[in-house]
């Protein structure tokens, strides 16, 4: 069995590390590069950062931070955030990133996902997907930092962007997140069992057993969270180990 992935997440806002609930109340909790090193010294096995104050000027700073988390880091990192173009993916890769995410501009024009992977390969392009539940039932994708709804359903946008090139699928639950609540293990299993592609869960985690139970009961490659290391909660390290003593598949160091 593969070993399952344990991903820190860091958002990043004019340089620094920020972190909110639902994507709001945003708090500065550390800078990028440092935290970046140590969770990879914990442990990490990839690391994904997430521009979330996407301007033009923000985009050129981003990069520039990118090239130092490249020379930072020894594990593979993901990047996200304004990305709406192959050019702007181009520049995040030169720059020393692993993958790149994209959301937003994906949605608006999913024909970017295989205009990546055509010239980078699928496993350079994640597409993350910020969906929350709807009053019939079902699971909409967002825009734009979780405040735009779309009409987009959550596990048909999952299928067209793995048949248009994706490698991976970074789904964040908007009701779910920073509330350190858990993860809704269903969705992630349904979702998990409909791809070919691996899933990263996200939005939820509040103790080694939410981490454990999307693994297991959602199905889940990879768990991405943040509140946890950023403020102490638990270690890397920490997590894997008592993972690893629940016979889940972790690569420990």
């Amino acid at each position: 069995m593969l070993a399952k992935r344990i991903i820190p997440c860091l958002d990043v806002k004019d340089g620094k590390v920020v972190k909110g609930v639902h994507f709001v109340d945003l708090q500065e909790v550390g800078d990028a590069v440092e935290l970046g090193r140590r969770y990879a010294l914990e442990g990490a096995d990839e690391l994904v950062y997430l521009d979330i104050s996407a301007t033009l000027e923000g985009r050129r700073t981003f990069a520039e931070l990118v090239g130092k988390v490249a020379r930072a880091v020894n594990i593979p990192f993901t990047v996200g955030g304004g990305i709406g173009s192959l050019d702007d993916a181009s520049r995040l890769l030169d720059a020393g990133a692993d993958k790149i995410s994209i959301n937003s501009a994906a949605i608006a024009r999913p024909e970017l996902i295989g205009e990546i992977a055509a010239k980078y390969g699928s496993q350079f392009v994640v597409v993350a997907i910020d969906a929350k539940t709807c009053p019939d039932g079902q699971w909409r994708a967002t825009t734009h930092g979780g405040s735009r709804m779309t009409d987009r359903e959550l596990f048909s946008w999952a299928r067209e962007a793995e048949e248009r090139g994706a490698g991976e699928i970074l789904f964040t639950s908007m009701d779910h997140d920073g509330t350190r609540s858990g993860y809704p293990c269903p969705v992630y299993a349904a979702l998990s069992d409909s791809l070919g592609i691996p899933v990263i869960a996200s939005g939820g985690a509040g103790s080694v057993a939410d981490i454990a139970a999307v693994l297991t009961e959602g199905k889940a490659d990879a768990a991405l969270a943040a509140s946890i290391f950023h403020y102490g909660q638990y270690t890397v390290g920490e997590v894997k180990r008592q993972l690893n003593e629940m016979n889940i598949p972790v690569r420990l160091i």
